[in-house]
């Protein structure tokens, strides 16, 4: 067993990792629960009694996340409304083919682009606006929006459909934008917290979209008419963002909770290289300049986070490339039997469930393995691997095929287990990322380095969903 000195690790007010330095190699080091966050002298750290906290902030994962899976795998709904049909599948090509064939890119565009301004403006808003403020206002304009979009399930939109489908377009650009500032807020705010918080969080998000593609399944088993089927998932949605809004105004009656969020220090971060020492007799003017200052140290959380959040960036940028827009094109081989199996229940079983599922898996591996570390440079070449996955998934059997005739696997099989490797190394890597980034900057920046390193996950979701539209047409 190797023993390691605490000379070979780095200290920050935030964070304790090895150095590149150690004798251990560097994709083998990992976050030490037990030696972070340590509390200042006098002051006794809590228990986090039956797991409440960490159990709040995996249902607001949950909550993050659930708007945009339940518009994605609602797939048989957008088409029945946008077809203009009374039944979801009639076979024919009506007006507006364009929208049904593109559908999936047009709506992961206009999630992901509004995504970035909100994420701008909501680090400007770090120091401006408490983050209770912040979080509340979102969850609100998202109930608010879920709740109209309910309301439409019953609304005979036949007559308008393309009107129907700009008004889709509309919600999904503001449920969006109060996504973004409600995810990235609860994620900043977990990087004053223990390691494991981070990670429930973000696996919460993974949860949200297991459960809304098992949700997806029983209600097509369940109900013939795709408005019910739609209408109960929709509610569903719509009761758990509220359950969300409860869960997040206890989170602030809990002991365990109020530790963590309580103030903190000034930054003494003065460059993106060193730290100022808290005994120098310039740090007292570096502390109030911070404090004077509305909006944090973009330039250190940059430096510090550069590898990070390009291992962020391209691994939602190769996701995004392929989820939904392709995935959900997939058929199966034996469409033409009629059973079940290879037409009502192919995409949201090979695609959905079993993505989501994979997802889920690949983030809760990160609660027990750390592997590679913050400094090591398999990290990104492992997401660098990632990019195989592209011409694989193309190779299934995508319909329609325009340009691209050959179809090289000829199985369904492969589309099954594509989408779990796809969803497995999204998962356990973007995690690792996510969760080193606000661990390796001083505490009271934390916060708005998890607004960065959520800019770095838009960012790779913007791009790859621009990117999609493109391979869709190529194909």
């Amino acid at each position: 067993m190797a023993v390691v000195s605490e000379d070979d690790f780095q200290h920050s007010s935030n964070s304790t990792y090895r150095t590149t330095s150690s004798s251990l190699r560097a994709d083998q080091e990992a976050l030490l629960e037990k030696l972070l966050d340590r509390p200042p002298p006098g002051l006794q750290r809590p228990e986090d009694h039956f797991c409440g906290t960490y159990i709040i902030f995996f249902s607001l994962g949950i909550g993050s996340l659930l708007p945009w899976n339940f518009f994605i795998t609602a797939k048989e709904y957008w088409m029945f409304k946008l077809g203009n049909s009374s039944s979801p599948a009639t076979g024919e090509d009506p007006e507006g083919s364009d929208i049904l064939n593109y559908f999936e890119s047009y709506l992961a565009v206009a999630s992901t682009v509004p995504s970035m301004l909100c994420l701008v403006a909501n680090f400007l808003l770090v120091n401006r606006v408490a983050v209770h403020i912040r979080v509340l206002a979102s969850l609100t304009v998202i109930l608010a929006i879920f709740m109209v979009i309910t309301a439409l399930v019953k609304v005979d939109t036949s007559s308008w459909t393309r009107g129907f489908f700009a008004v889709t377009i509309v919600c999904m650009v503001i449920l969006s934008g109060a996504s973004t500032v409600f995810s990235s807020s609860i994620y900043g705010m977990t990087g004053s917290f223990p390691m494991r918080n981070s990670q429930a969080l973000i696996s919460g998000g993974a949860m949200g979209g297991t459960v809304s593609a098992v949700a997806s399944l029983v209600d097509l088993a369940a109900s013939s008419d795709v408005r019910n089927s739609a209408l109960a998932f929709f509610l569903t949605a719509t009761i758990f963002l509220v359950l969300c809004m409860g869960l997040y105004l206890l989170l602030s009656r809990l002991e365990y909770a109020r530790y963590y969020m309580r103030p903190v220090l000034a930054a003494h971060v003065f460059s993106g290289e060193e730290e100022l020492p808290q005994d120098s007799p310039s740090a007292p003017s570096v502390a109030s300049r911070f404090i004077d200052s509305h909006t944090p140290p973009l330039r250190p959380i940059l430096k510090k986070t550069a590898s990070l959040g390009f291992c962020v960036t391209y691994v939602f940028f190769i996701t995004s490339l392929i989820y939904p827009a392709v995935c959900t094109n997939i058929e199966s081989l034996n469409k033409g039997s009629g059973s079940l199996w290879t037409t009502k229940f192919f995409i949201p079983l090979t695609t959905f469930l079993l993505y989501n599922f994979a997802d889920l898996c690949g983030r809760q591996l990160t609660a027990w393995i750390q592997v590679p570390g913050p400094n090591s440079k398999a990290l990104p070449g492992f997401v660098l691997l990632r990019t195989c996955l592209i011409p694989l998934f193309v190779l299934c059997n995508y319909q329609p095929r325009v340009h691209l005739k050959t179809v090289v696997f000829q199985s369904d099989v492969y589309p099954a287990l594509l989408s779990s490797l796809l969803g497995l190394s999204n998962g356990y890597l973007s995690t690792l990322a996510l969760l080193y980034g606000p661990k390796i900057v001083p505490r009271e920046l934390a916060e708005a380095t998890g607004v960065v390193m959520s800019f770095y996950v838009c960012l790779g979701l913007t791009l790859g969903s621009a990117c999609s539209t493109l391979l869709v047409h190529l194909i």
